[in-house]
């Protein structure tokens, strides 16, 4: 069972350092469907997802730049253990035969959990820092929507024949 974060006692370090590891758990999980639909020969959806890998890792390491400034190589008081799927995309929701829309519309969903989580933690926050860093990423993940929203719009809609993403593979008779 996951350790419960505190939000009325989180410093402006621990929200940095929660903040970094919602990154790297978000671009680690893009990374196993990048792996896993390349495997598959879906390169299309693949190719979107390292997309998001890099997004994630480009925003974590700015994260990580701001945290290091003002605090250092100070250790870390909060863990992954803490979070679980705060941004990263459900396991479910990825197939081996996805389209880019489906791609895009998993990413779409993650963006929002991220936006869900910030704006429900910043009720239970008592420090104003952390309150602002908080507000500010809860910001973020509305662009990221508002990016991932843009380029839906601009995709043809997936044909009838589209294989459902949760579909099981043929079997061998």
């Amino acid at each position: 069972m996951p350790k419960a974060i505190d939000f009325s006692r989180l410093s402006i370090q621990d929200a940095y350092d929660l903040a970094i590891l919602i990154e790297e758990e978000a671009k680690e999980r893009y990374e196993e469907f990048v792996d896993q639909l390349d495997l598959h020969h879906t390169p299309e959806a693949a190719d979107f997802f390292r997309q998001m890998v890099s997004n994630e890792s480009k925003h974590g390491e700015a994260l990580a730049a701001r945290r290091r400034q003002r605090f250092g190589d100070a250790p870390r008081t909060v863990v992954r253990e803490m979070l679980w799927d705060v941004e990263a995309p459900e396991y479910h929701q990825v197939s081996a035969f996805m389209t880019v829309r489906q791609a895009l519309e998993v990413a779409l969903e993650a963006e929002t959990k991220a936006h869900d989580f910030f704006a429900k933690a910043v009720g239970h926050l008592t420090d104003p820092e952390v309150k602002a860093l908080f507000l500010e990423l809860q910001d973020e993940e509305i662009k990221h929507q508002g990016m991932v929203r843009q380029i839906l719009a601009k995709l043809p809609a997936d044909s009838a024949l589209t294989p459902d993403v949760n579909a099981d593979p043929p079997v061998a008779h």
